[in-house]
């Protein structure tokens, strides 16, 4: 008897914990208490220093931080738009989930996955303050302070083996402070290439999971769980410095690629004005492409001369032959003081045929403005020779790699490489933790084949951001040369440690040439921890 009663006790206990729990947890969810008292509202001088520490987050940015501006307006705007704004997105979050429903169906004994009820509610998302970053670069950078204490309606409809299960989003609370930058600038609508997105600090997520008509968020342990798991993986994909990248315009449309090399010959000028006291002038020619910021070539300077001859030949990288112009201008140099202006003028290249020589001999303008009445006075001419050569359209693949994409498949072959010229571009783009003795005003120098250039100069930082290109041609490819580049500081005034380095970096250029585009990170030599970020590629001719 003992023993019988012992069996049916075990039993009883078995059975009698998991309807216990069963039980508890529908009397937990379906019957919460009714009674919710109205809140105690007081005026905020009446508080104490505990009660206004708890309001602090809840204060907008803008109060609390004078970088922060206010939007009102924004907020307004996006108040009246909100009915709109919510049709659009609710389609948008439709055509993106089909897909994503359909790698499940069929799978795990789903039958089918849809939206049942999808709205994002009456209550848009506030700005509590943006910050506008200055940045002098081709870029916009933004960072707002979002608020969203929503009540939306997202219900999804499983049905697994015949029955329907519901699962119901609503009451969604958000707190972020995204940065966002929009880069490229380019001069076609929307005038941005790309959006790109990354959160500064850790994100407050806070919503209502309804399953089977009971809210499995009012589960103790549950809801600080799940809290806990968003965030992590929010903060493993998005937390700075990770990003998210959204294109906005194709690369054709966004950054244009060089396409050809421009040939031009400086051949000479003809009866230049006179500028200096002595009725001579010392000229010299600025020339460039349009659309382009790249630093403008330079012929010698002929001292005192009005029709100088320079047989001086210039390449220059064009990317749209039939928008860019070839801008010249003459100035006259002066040991003291600005140059002076003794005239310009412009090539459109639309008018050159490729691999043909075109001799121009132009009258000399002050602007191109032809209503302009000192146009009409005698400024000399200028004579210039220019080829346009365009890109064989052989060093592409039909996938759209290009040369050095495809002799990168062939490491080691250095006989397979390409031997003919082409265009190196050395992006500067940004460096990390270099600090100097004396002073941190880094900028970049880059020396190679004897030429010299440089970045601009970025005071009193450690993490400087300069995203600069420079260019430069070759008659073959440079598989067997290094460039240096090395960052250094310099501090204007009189002093013993004007300028210092802050690292360097010798790069041999077999790699770029192989693979066609190489994008990394590079410690500096002779400095503690500093990095660079540097970007090359490489376009054989």
């Amino acid at each position: 008897m003992g023993f019988l009663s012992s069996v049916l006790g075990l039993i009883g206990f078995g059975f009698g914990i998991p309807i216990g729990a069963l039980l508890g947890y529908f009397l937990f969810i379906y019957f919460q208490t009714k009674e919710i008292k109205d809140p105690n509202i007081r005026p905020i001088n009446e508080l104490d220093s505990t009660a206004l520490h708890s309001l602090l987050p809840e204060i907008p940015s803008w109060v609390k931080n004078p970088d922060y501006d206010r939007v009102d307006w924004l907020n307004k705007f996006v108040h009246d738009m909100w009915p709109y704004l919510d049709k659009a997105i609710c389609r948008t979050i439709k055509q993106m989930a089909e897909p994503i429903f359909g790698q499940y169906t069929g799978k795990f004994c789903i039958e089918s996955i849809q939206f049942d009820s999808l709205t994002l509610g009456s209550l848009p998302p506030t700005v509590q303050g943006v910050k506008i970053y200055d940045t002098q670069e081709k870029d916009l950078v933004l960072e707002p302070v979002l608020k969203w204490a929503g009540n939306p309606n997202i219900s999804v409809i499983v049905k697994a083996l015949s029955l329907p299960v519901t699962v119901q989003l609503l009451d969604l609370q958000i707190c972020l402070t995204p940065r966002i930058t929009m880069k490229p600038l380019v001069p076609s609508f929307p005038c941005f290439a790309n959006v790109i997105v990354s959160l500064m600090e850790k994100p407050h997520v806070d919503f209502g999971l309804k399953l089977l008509g009971g809210d499995i968020m009012a589960i103790p342990g549950l809801y600080r769980y799940v809290q806990e798991k968003i965030k992590e993986q929010i903060v493993c994909l998005y937390l700075w410095p990770k990003v998210l990248e959204i294109p906005i315009l194709e690369n054709t449309r966004a950054m244009k690629k060089p396409v050809g090399v421009l040939h031009v010959k400086v051949v000479r000028a003809i009866n230049l004005r006179k500028m200096d006291l002595l009725g001579k002038s010392d000229p010299y020619v600025k020339l460039c492409l349009s659309e382009e910021k790249l630093p403008a070539k330079k012929t010698t300077i002929k001292m005192s001369n009005l029709s100088p001859e320079w047989n001086e030949q210039f390449k220059l990288v064009v990317k749209d032959p039939e928008s860019q112009v070839l801008e010249l201008h003459v100035y006259d140099w002066d040991k003291v003081g600005s140059h002076d202006k003794l005239g310009m003028q412009v090539i459109p290249l639309r008018l050159l045929t490729p691999h043909e020589t075109k001799t121009f001999e132009l009258e000399l303008l002050k602007n191109m403005n032809l209503n302009d009445p000192q146009n009409k006075r005698n400024r000399g001419q200028i004579v210039v020779e220019a080829t346009f050569n365009p890109f064989k359209e052989t060093n592409r693949s039909s996938s759209g790699s290009s040369l050095g994409d495809e002799v990168g498949e062939v490491e080691g072959d250095h006989e397979n490489l390409p031997t003919t010229g082409g265009w190196l571009s050395i992006i500067i783009q940004s460096a990390e933790d270099v600090e100097g003795k004396h002073h941190t005003n880094p900028y970049v120098l880059i020396l190679f084949k004897g030429e010299r250039k440089k970045t601009k100069l970025v005071k009193n930082c450690r993490d400087p951001v300069w995203n600069e290109e420079f260019q430069f041609m070759m008659e073959e490819a440079p598989r067997d040369e290094k460039i240096h580049i090395e960052v250094m500081s310099r501090r204007k005034g009189f002093n013993f440690h004007s300028k210092e380095s802050l690292g360097l970096v010798d790069m041999d250029l077999m790699d770029v040439v192989n693979n066609g585009r190489i994008n990394d990170k590079f410690h500096l030599i002779n400095s503690k921890n500093g990095t660079i970020l540097v970007e090359m590629r490489w376009k054989s001719i």
